[in-house]
C-alpha cells in the first residue's frame, strides 16, 4: 500500500496590525448572535401563526396584534443586524421591511393611546368588551355585575390614569432610555433596568386630576357601602395580562390598603409593570414595552370568615359536571397558593344544586387583615379548624352563582369567592376554567394485556389516551419542525408548547407541576398529558408510543384496547372574523418566495413577507460570519500562535476569557493555557491519542492520481481549498469561530458553550477536499452521517455539510465538539480513500466505533484498494 507524507507550501501573508481588531470580532458577534435569536423566535412565531390557521383554537384580536408586533420586532432587528454586519450593503431590505410593515399595520390596527375613556370606572359600568381600556380582571368583574352575582364595591382606574402619569411625569423618556441597558441573558443588567423605571414612577407626582378622582372613586365606594372609610384590594389588571401571552405572577396585587396608602399603592402597581421578570419577559417575546399598560381594580377589602376558588366543572374529568367548591378560614390567598389544605364541597347541577359530598379538612391557620393595613396568619382553635367552613345553604348558594355565571360567559368558569362576618358571599374573580374534554378512568387499573409498558409513574396533567410518534423539543426548531399528530417529550412543561399542542396526540415531560401554565393549556386544548415521568428523554425519538395519561402509562407501539379513550376532535373556529383576521396577517408573515440563494432573484427589493426577508437575512449573515477568518487574516498583531501536534498552522484571538491570563503576552500558546469552554473541547478531539498514534492516512494510487489530476487542473485562484494557510480560533470563555484548512478542504465551526441551555449552539459546515466531485461527494456523505448520529441536524449539497446543535446542556455541547474535533482531524485527506460507494459507510460505522485507524472492513478488503 502506497503511503504519501503530508503534502504543504507555504503561502506568505502581509501582516496588518490592527490593534482593535478584538472590537471588531465581540461587535460582529453580538450582531449575529441577536439574529440567530431572531429568526428562532420567527420561526416558532410562524409554527403559532400556521397553528392557529388550522381554526381550531378560539383567538381575540388581541393575539393579532400581539404576532404582528412580535413579527415586526424580530424582523426589524435582523434587518439592522445583518446590515451592522456587512457594513451598510444590505440597505434594501429596510425599503422590503417598511413595505410590509405598512401591509400588516392595515391588518392589526391597535387601539389609540391613550385611550379616550374617564380615568376611573365603576364596575357596573363595565362590560367584557372593554379590555383594552380596563384590562382583564377588570373586564370580567364588571361583566359579572351584569351577570347578576355580588361582587365587592369598587371600580377600575382605567389605562388613561396610566398614560396620564407617564406624560405628567414625563417617564416615557426615561424607560426608553433605561430599557436600552436590558439584556434578557443577563439578570444583573435587569434588576438595574428595573430599579431604574421603577424609580421613574414612585418618584413622580401624581397628576392632580388623576389623583382627585381616585379619591372621589374611593368616597363615593365608602359611602355607598355606608361606610366612612375602608380598606381595598388594588390589584393589577395590565393590557394583556389574561390573554395569549399571560404575563402570570409578573404584576403586584396589594391586599387591604387604608385610604391614606391608596395614591402611594397606585403608583406601586403601576411601576410592577417593570419588574426584572416583566421586562425580561416582553423583551423575550419582542413586546416593545411603550405598547404597555396598566389599569388597576380597587375593590372594597372583604373582612372574609372564609373564602376558596369554586369550578363550574371538574378541571380534570368532562364525565363529572360536579360543581366544586373549595374552602379555607380566612382570607383566599390560604387557598389559592396551597398553603391550606380545604374544605371540599360537590354539588350537583339541578335547579336549585344539591349538595352530593362533603370533605371537611383541618385549617390550623388563617390569614387576615390587620391594623394599619398589615396582614397577619392567626391559629384556629382546634375545634374550629376541624369544622366545616360553609353551610350547605352557602354551599348551595354557590353553586347556583357558579353555574349562572357559567350560562353567562357561555363557558365553564374558575372562580374566587369570599364569605363576610355577616353571613354574605361575594365574588372576587371568574375567569374560563381550562378543564379537561375528557372523562378519567379507574387509576389503577391493570396494564393492558399483552401491551409493553415502557415507563410509568408521573402525575396526570389532563387524561385521556393519545398515540403517535415521539418527538424530542429540546429547541425551538424542534418545534417549528413538530409533525401533526406526534407525542411530544421535553424535559421540563413550558408554556411555549402551546404553539404545538393543538398538533400534539399527548405530552409527556420529565418534570413539571400539574397545577402550573402549561397543565391548564393542556386541559384547554385536550392533549393527555402526563408530567413528572422522569425517563421521559430516554424514549427513542420516531418511536410509536401510546400515552394513557390517565394511568400514567407509556406504552410501546400502539395500543388498540385504549383507542376508545382517545381525545374527541376539538371545535373549529374557522370563518369567524379574528380568524379573517389572521388569514390576512398571515399573507404577510408566512410565504416563503425566495428559496433559491443562487437565483438572481435572491436580492433586497424582492422579498414579499417577513419569512422572505427571515432568509435572506439568514443567508447573508453566515456568509459574513464565515468571512471571519479572512478578518483574522488580516489582524496578525492581535494573535498568538498555538503550539501543538496539529496538521494545521492555528492562530488564536481572545475576546477575553479565552486564554490563561499570563499567556497574553505571549507569542505563542501551547492547549493547557486555553481556558474558553468550547475551543478548550475541540482541541481535545483534535489531540485525541487515537488519532495521533494513526500515523499518515494510507492512500489508493488511484485516489492519489485523482488529487493530482484535480490540482494540475485547478486554476491557481481557487478559494480555499490548499495546503498551509493559516486556520484561525477567535475565542471568548464561552464563545468560538474557528475556521480551519485542514490539507485542501475548508471548514468554519461557530459555537457557544455555557451554562445557560437555551444559549448553547454549534454550527459547523464543511467543504471541499483535493479528489474529483465524486470522492468529495462521498466524503460529505460519510461526514453529514456521523453528524447525525452525534444529534446534529444535517444538511448536504455536492461536497458541502451543514450542521447545526441547538439548546444542549454544556456537558452535551462540550462532547459534541470533541467528536468534532476528532472527525477535522480524522477526515484529512479523506477524501482519497472514498474509492468505491460502500466507503461512506465504512467510515462513519469507523469513526462512531472510535477506530480512527481505517481498519479493513469485514471481508479483509482494504477499502483504500477497492475502486469503481
Amino acid at each position: 500500500m502506497l503511503r504519501l507524507p503530508f503534502l504543504s507550501r507555504g503561502i506568505r501573508r502581509e501582516r496588518v496590525e490592527r490593534p482593535d481588531a478584538a472590537e471588531r470580532f465581540r461587535e460582529r458577534y453580538a450582531r449575529f448572535k441577536s439574529l440567530l435569536e431572531s429568526n428562532s423566535e420567527l420561526l416558532t412565531l410562524i409554527a403559532d401563526l400556521e397553528e392557529k390557521l388550522r381554526g381550531e383554537t378560539p383567538l381575540t384580536m388581541a393575539y393579532v396584534r400581539e404576532q404582528s408586533s412580535r413579527a415586526m420586532f424580530h424582523t426589524a432587528r435582523m434587518v439592522d443586524a445583518i446590515n451592522d454586519l456587512s457594513g451598510g450593503r444590505h440597505a434594501r431590505l429596510r425599503d422590503d421591511l417598511e413595505r410590509i410593515r405598512a401591509q400588516v399595520l392595515d391588518v392589526a390596527e391597535r387601539p389609540p393611546a391613550p385611550p379616550d375613556c374617564d380615568l376611573v370606572m365603576p364596575h357596573c359600568d363595565i362590560s367584557v368588551d372593554m379590555g383594552h381600556l380596563v384590562g382583564g380582571k377588570n373586564a370580567h368583574l364588571g361583566e359579572m355585575c351584569r351577570a347578576g352575582v355580588p361582587v365587592p364595591p369598587g371600580f377600575a382606574v382605567t389605562t388613561a390614569g396610566y398614560y396620564r402619569l407617564v406624560e405628567h411625569g414625563r417617564i416615557l423618556d426615561g424607560i426608553r432610555k433605561a430599557l436600552r441597558g436590558a439584556d434578557p441573558s443577563d439578570t444583573a443588567s435587569l434588576s438595574r433596568v428595573s430599579e431604574d423605571v421603577q424609580r421613574l414612577f414612585l418618584s413622580a407626582e401624581l397628576p392632580p386630576d388623576l389623583s382627585q378622582a381616585i379619591m372621589t372613586a374611593h368616597a363615593d365606594m365608602c359611602r355607598a357601602a355606608g361606610a366612612a372609610s375602608m380598606p381595598i384590594a388594588m390589584r393589577s389588571s395590565a393590557i394583556g395580562e389574561d390573554g395569549e401571552l399571560s404575563f402570570a405572577g409578573q404584576y403586584l396585587t396589594v391586599l387591604n390598603v387604608p385610604r391614606e396608602r391608596v395614591l402611594r399603592t397606585y403608583s406601586m402597581v403601576l411601576a410592577s409593570l417593570f419588574t426584572p421578570r416583566a421586562i425580561a419577559y416582553r423583551l423575550h417575546m419582542g413586546i416593545p414595552s411603550e405598547n404597555v399598560a396598566m389599569s388597576v381594580a380597587c375593590l372594597g377589602m372583604i373582612e372574609a370568615v372564609a373564602s376558596g376558588v369554586m369550578y363550574s366543572r371538574s378541571p380534570v374529568d368532562s364525565a363529572d359536571d360536579r360543581v366544586l367548591v373549595n374552602a379555607v378560614w380566612g382570607l383566599g390567598p390560604y387557598a389559592v397558593d396551597g398553603v391550606v389544605t380545604p374544605d371540599a364541597y360537590l354539588l350537583s347541577r339541578e335547579e336549585p344544586p344539591r349538595l352530593v359530598e362533603r370533605r371537611v379538612a383541618v385549617k390550623p391557620v388563617r390569614l387576615e387583615g390587620g391594623e394599619g393595613g398589615d396582614l397577619r396568619e392567626v391559629v384556629v382553635p382546634d375545634d374550629v379548624a376541624a369544622a366545616p367552613c360553609l353551610s350547605d345553604a352557602q354551599a348551595v348558594e354557590l353553586a347556583t352563582c357558579a353555574l349562572r355565571l357559567e350560562r353567562h360567559f357561555k363557558v365553564a368558569q374558575d372562580m374566587e369567592w369570599a364569605l363576610d362576618p355577616r353571613g354574605n358571599l361575594v365574588f372576587l374573580q371568574s375567569r374560563p376554567l381550562h378543564a379537561c374534554t375528557q372523562a378519567s378512568q379507574t387509576a389503577d387499573a391493570p396494564p393492558v394485556a399483552g401491551a409493553e409498558v415502557l415507563m410509568e409513574g408521573g402525575d396526570t396533567a389532563c387524561p385521556g389516551v393519545g398515540s403517535g410518534p415521539v418527538h424530542l423539543v429540546r429547541s425551538d426548531e424542534d418545534l417549528a419542525n413538530f409533525p401533526d399528530g406526534a407525542v411530544l417529550v421535553a424535559a421540563h412543561s413550558s408554556p411555549r408548547y402551546v404553539v404545538v399542542l393543538p398538533r400534539s396526540a399527548a405530552v409527556i415531560t420529565a418534570a413539571g407541576s400539574v397545577t402550573g401554565h402549561m397543565a391548564s393549556l393542556a386541559r384547554e386544548f385536550g392533549v393527555p398529558a402526563v408530567f413528572g415521568a422522569t425517563k421521559a428523554m430516554t424514549l427513542a425519538p420516531g418511536r410509536v408510543v401510546t400515552v394513557d395519561a390517565t394511568r400514567r402509562r407509556i406504552y410501546a407501539g400502539e395500543v388498540q384496547g385504549l383507542s376508545h379513550e382517545c381525545m374527541p376532535a376539538r371545535p373549529v373556529f374557522s370563518g369567524t372574523p379574528v380568524h379573517r383576521s389572521l388569514e390576512a396577517l398571515g399573507r404577510h408573515i408566512i410565504p416563503l418566495n425566495l428559496t433559491d440563494p443562487k437565483s438572481p432573484d435572491f436580492v433586497p427589493g424582492n422579498c414579499r413577507t417577513v419569512h422572505d426577508i427571515m432568509r435572506m437575512c439568514h443567508e447573508f449573515s453566515y456568509r459574513e460570519m464565515f468571512a471571519i477568518s479572512d478578518m483574522a487574516a488580516q489582524a496578525g498583531g492581535v494573535s498568538v500562535r498555538l503550539e501543538a501536534r496539529l496538521p494545521l498552522d492555528l492562530h488564536i484571538i481572545d475576546l477575553g476569557g479565552g486564554l490563561a491570563p499570563h499567556s497574553h503576552s505571549a507569542r505563542q500558546v501551547v492547549p493547557d493555557e486555553v481556558t474558553s469552554e468550547p475551543f478548550a473541547a475541540l482541541l481535545s478531539g483534535m489531540l485525541h491519542d487515537g488519532l495521533q498514534r494513526r500515523g499518515p492516512a494510507p492512500v489508493s494510487l488511484g485516489g492519489f492520481l485523482s488529487v493530482m489530476s484535480q490540482r494540475m487542473m485547478a486554476p491557481p485562484e481557487v478559494g480555499h481549498e490548499r495546503f498551509g494557510d493559516r486556520s484561525y480560533a477567535i475565542i471568548s470563555d464561552r464563545y468560538l469561530n474557528f475556521s480551519s484548512r485542514v490539507g485542501y478542504h475548508y471548514s468554519v465551526l461557530d459555537a457557544w458553550c455555557g451554562d445557560v441551555v437555551n444559549e448553547n449552539f454549534i454550527n459547523f459546515e464543511f467543504k471541499g477536499g483535493a479528489a474529483d466531485d465524486v470522492r468529495r461527494t462521498r466524503r460529505a456523505r460519510a461526514i453529514a452521517l456521523i453528524l447525525e448520529a452525534l444529534g446534529f441536524r444535517v444538511r448536504t449539497s455536492s461536497d458541502r455539510v451543514v450542521a447545526r446543535y441547538r439548546k444542549y446542556s454544556p456537558s452535551d455541547t462540550r462532547e459534541r465538539l470533541d467528536q468534532l474535533g476528532r472527525l477535522l482531524i480524522f477526515t484529512r485527506q479523506m477524501d482519497m480513500l472514498m474509492n468505491g460507494e460502500q466507503s461512506v459507510a465504512h467510515a462513519a460505522e469507523s469513526f462512531l466505533a472510535g477506530r480512527y485507524g481505517w481498519e479493513p472492513p469485514a471481508d479483509g478488503t482494504s477499502v483504500a484498494a477497492r475502486d469503481d
